[in-house]
């Protein structure tokens, strides 16, 4: 009796151990924020994991997918991850808590780390669709992109310097990039907006599957919105993409909270910035990530750990 006792005992310790362990070990867990899983963020961010977990071997990192720049900004204010990515027009959002593109007060934890990659819009249609320029999207089925996504609220920029709203469309969806693309190549759509690095996969997919046209954005459009800067995506960069594409450009960043410390963001920092190359080889888009670039421009304030390290090369001012 006493023996049989003692084991129940036994067991109920380590059962209680166990329930007290296992909050630590998921606590333990830093989140990576990226986006969808046929972008680029994600298998960046999957890369940045190994890269992490090798360099601050104390601590496990835990990639999550995401509706993107949005919902990374909004995690990232409530402490639920320490490194994200997101587009820097949507940084300049969160920052001044505009509510229009999703962000209801101002997102003040929000701190930079350093610049990523370039994004470019990739405005994909049919060609039977008809659409030749940004303008003949009215009266056409739409995806563009998650709802409050980067992506989306770049395509309401891009329609609204047009003339157009979402009212001036046949259909509307706000569909990831692989959604998006499965219901072009099947014709439920005419065209998808993109915003992503160069080499997205979704995009191969579309031209491989179905024919498609790269539509280009006119630089005029730009000039009616500050998120864009012009810029081309290069020849075969796409099956059937023989020429330059005029469109859009917007930057990308590695971001972080305020509340994270700051030994931990100067070592997050220095095993990205030190290990590009293993970064550029996670995706083509990223090999444009550059050391020089990296505080070039500042939508949002610099985390101090980022600083330290740039300081340490040279490329931030003293405090």
């Amino acid at each position: 009796m006493r023996g049989g006792a003692l084991r129940r005992r036994a067991r109920a310790l380590l059962a209680g151990v166990m329930l007290c362990l296992a909050p630590v070990a998921v606590a333990s867990e830093l989140a990576i924020l990226t986006g969808g899983t046929s972008g680029v963020y994600y298998p960046v961010g999957q890369a940045l994991k190994v890269l992490l977990e090798e360099s601050i071997p104390e601590h496990r990192f835990r990639v999550i997918s995401t509706q993107a720049s949005v919902e990374n900004l909004n995690l990232l204010q409530r402490g639920a991850g320490v490194l994200a990515l997101a587009q820097g027009d949507i940084l300049a959002d969160a920052w001044a808590g505009r509510p229009e593109a999703g962000f209801a007060a101002a997102r003040d934890k929000i701190r930079l780390l350093g610049a990523a990659y370039p994004d470019f819009i990739h405005l994909l249609a049919r060609t039977d669709a008809g659409v030749v320029v940004l303008e003949d999207l009215a009266g056409k089925r739409v995806s563009v992109g998650a709802a409050r996504s980067g992506t989306e609220i770049s395509a309401r920029a891009l329609l609204g310097a047009a003339g157009l709203s979402y009212a001036d469309l046949l259909q509307v969806e706000y569909l990831h990039y692989g959604e998006g693309v499965e219901r072009l190549v099947s014709g439920d759509l005419d065209a998808v907006i993109i915003s992503a690095g160069l080499g997205v996969a979704a995009v191969g997919e579309a031209a491989r599957r179905t024919a498609v046209s790269f539509v280009p954005i006119a630089p005029h459009l730009m000039t009616a919105s500050s998120r864009f800067q012009p810029i081309a995506i290069p020849p075969d960069s796409y099956p059937g993409q023989a020429e330059p594409v005029p469109t859009a450009a917007l930057s990308n960043f590695f971001v972080t909270s305020a509340d994270v410390p700051e030994a931990l963001v100067y070592r997050i920092t220095r095993a990205i910035y030190d290990n590009l190359d293993r970064i550029h080889a996670a995706h083509p888009a990223a090999r444009a990530i550059r050391l020089e670039h990296a505080l070039a421009t500042r939508p949002v304030a610099a985390h101090p750990g980022a600083l330290r390290y740039f300081r340490e090369l040279g490329l931030a001012e003293s405090p």
